[in-house]
């Protein structure tokens, strides 16, 4: 498991790194490192929204119990399942490489941040989508757009910034 670790954090850093030369000048890589992966994690969860709005909850509410998701929260939900790993996955060893913090540490930081944007994310789906009545999808991008912004500042110097050298 080890190897497969591994060599998938060298891919995706090979990956990204062989397109950051042109930007090199521009941002620094640890940026670049976030906007890409990041980016990434992002479309895969704009995507599965989309496919969970769409396909699984066929732009219905889903009944659970005494409980009823509309179906663009449904797909919030559904999305949020899979990007989730993902997007720590990609923030431990992709991009906050020099951290220095316990993987657990880094785990209870990032889900406080999570926990935050799916909050934004609830709020903000829920004003576009039932108040102003726009549409699912592009309510999500804007949504995403909105929460990166966030996300960012509070990984970046709060979450995954490294431990001071004494």
């Amino acid at each position: 498991m080890k190897h497969i670790h591994h060599s998938l954090r060298q891919f995706i850093l090979s990956a990204i790194d062989f397109f950051y030369t042109p930007f090199k000048n521009i941002i620094p890589l640890q940026t670049f490192r976030y906007a890409a992966s990041g980016g990434a994690n992002t479309l895969f969860d704009i995507c599965l929204f989309s496919i969970g709005y769409n396909f699984i909850f066929k732009k219905h509410n889903f009944d659970i119990g005494h409980f009823t998701l509309s179906p663009h929260i449904a797909s919030l939900i559904f999305a949020f399942c899979f990007s989730l790993p993902t997007g720590f996955y990609l923030n431990r060893y992709v991009v906050f490489l020099e951290s220095g913090l316990r993987r657990r540490s880094q785990l209870m930081r990032y889900l406080v941040v999570v926990f935050i944007c799916v909050v934004f994310n609830y709020l903000l789906l829920k004003l576009f989508v039932d108040y102003f009545g726009w549409y699912p999808t592009p309510s999500k991008v804007l949504t995403t757009a909105l929460v990166i912004i966030f996300s960012y500042s509070s990984q970046t110097y709060f979450f995954f910034r490294p431990k001071p050298k004494y």
